[in-house]
């Protein structure tokens, strides 16, 4: 064998140890070489943007609940999909004690009963004297797509799949899984998931846990919701890329049917005061894998376009329009994650609704490791670099604890190096 041949063949062998991660395949040659090569992690975390505060600062509110809403990507997911992410984060901020069984909700839509909308699972966790707690909340809408996905269930079939090298037939799995849910997302299927996103964001404005059904088939009606004391409720909202078209998409929804009471809606009748306690709060959005740049290609504009100042600053003329306070966009992005953008600095000005009044930084991190193939150059495998984010202790600190506060992790401070941009604002 030539030492050409040789290197192919260490080559191929790192390819199908790595790609086949996803699928758990176990550990082969270039695993045990990342990991013998990992004495020193020198991935890079860099931080370009506003500080912020992450979960923890609303812990430590002598008023309101902490309140997280997960919404995941592209890809078939089953409820439980966050478990080892929310073992992590709850590990972070010391919620250790679980208060009690979680509650899993199958969605419905009032205006459409028998219509699926996905899965709410719904935890609380608590610090070991109870004086912190946290609500958490897993949106599972797989459901809606799963259906019209399994069209392309044949190409799986042995009849197809027999065909391809192993690597490969993994590879197109993996595509046929997570390919059609921006496609299926752009047709009628998008108002659907919209709804089951804001039955999600209605249940987590319930202030009694006795309130959220313990299982069964329920819908919320957002004007049995928003009471006194949930207006001090802090909102945490985490996706993963699709998601984060679906969050930015859902919440300007609700925005939409705020200001037209006429559309047909459980948003209809909201009152002055609730649409105020919405326009008290601060909201973070984490974003991994995020998309915004791809996922707005081919789109429509939002339907409110204008400075930022005339929403978000006190004196501008149409600040009581404005959703939220401000809405501070935390945007992780792997370089070596192909399906993964950053935000550029003008983007929400011109493509993401002014009424959220958003802020936004970008997290540029190596989640997969950047290794030395055998001498044939650097490379990172692809897929650990997009499905990587959740399982990355320096992704869940800063989504914990945040950066540049008197709070932040000491793997942040040791691990990422922050640069304060201080122009985003009006």
């Amino acid at each position: 064998m030539t030492l050409s041949t040789l290197k192919n063949a260490l080559l191929l062998a790192s390819l199908s140890t790595l790609l086949s991660g996803c699928a758990s395949f176990g550990k082969g040659v270039a695993e045990a070489f990342l990991e013998k090569s990992d004495a020193q992690d020198t991935r890079v975390c860099q931080v370009r943007g506003k500080s912020f505060e992450g979960i923890a600062s609303g812990l430590e509110k002598s008023q309101g609940k902490t309140k997280v809403l997960m919404v995941h990507g592209v890809g078939d997911h089953l409820p439980g999909y966050s478990t080892e992410f929310l073992e992590k984060l709850a590990n972070d901020l010391k919620l250790t004690a679980k208060a009690s069984t979680y509650k899993d909700i199958q969605l419905m839509s009032f205006s459409d009963p028998d219509q699926k909308l996905g899965n709410l699972r719904v935890t609380r966790l608590q610090n070991e004297n109870s004086s912190q707690g946290l609500w958490f909340y897993e949106l599972t809408w797989s459901e809606i797509t799963r259906d019209q996905k399994s069209l392309l269930a044949f190409d799986n079939s042995g009849e197809y799949s027999y065909r391809r090298a192993e690597v490969n037939d993994m590879l197109k799995k993996f595509s046929n899984d997570t390919g059609p849910d921006p496609i299926i997302y752009l047709g009628k299927s998008r108002d659907l998931i919209l709804r089951s996103f804001a039955q999600a964001f209605c249940w987590m404005n319930k202030d009694n846990w006795d309130e959220i059904p313990k299982d069964g088939r329920h819908g919320c009606d957002f004007n049995n919701v928003l009471s006194d004391s949930a207006n001090q409720d802090d909102f945490v909202f985490i996706s993963h890329s699709l998601g984060s078209r679906i969050t930015i998409d859902g919440i300007t929804r609700m925005v939409s049917l705020l200001e037209n009471p006429d559309k047909k809606s459980t948003l209809r009748t909201i009152n002055k005061m609730k649409r105020e306690a919405l326009q008290k709060r601060h909201v973070q959005i984490f974003m991994m894998s995020n998309q915004l740049p791809m996922l707005q290609l081919g789109r429509e504009l939002p339907e409110v376009i204008a400075p930022k100042a005339d929403y978000c600053q006190s004196t501008g003329s149409k600040y009581t329009s404005r959703m939220f306070n401000e809405t501070s966009i935390i945007a992780f992005s792997d370089p070596n994650d192909l399906l993964s953008y950053a935000v550029p600095h003008d983007f929400s000005e011109k493509y993401l609704d002014s009424r959220l009044c958003i802020n936004v930084t970008n997290i540029n991190i190596n989640v997969a490791k950047v290794f030395d193939a055998f001498g044939m150059g650097k490379m990172a495998n692809p897929i650990e670099a997009h499905v990587g984010y959740s399982k990355d202790d320096r992704v869940v600190a800063l989504i914990a604890k945040g950066i540049g506060n008197g709070h932040a992790a000491s793997l942040v401070k040791e691990k990422c190096q922050w640069t304060e941009i201080t122009d985003q604002e009006p």
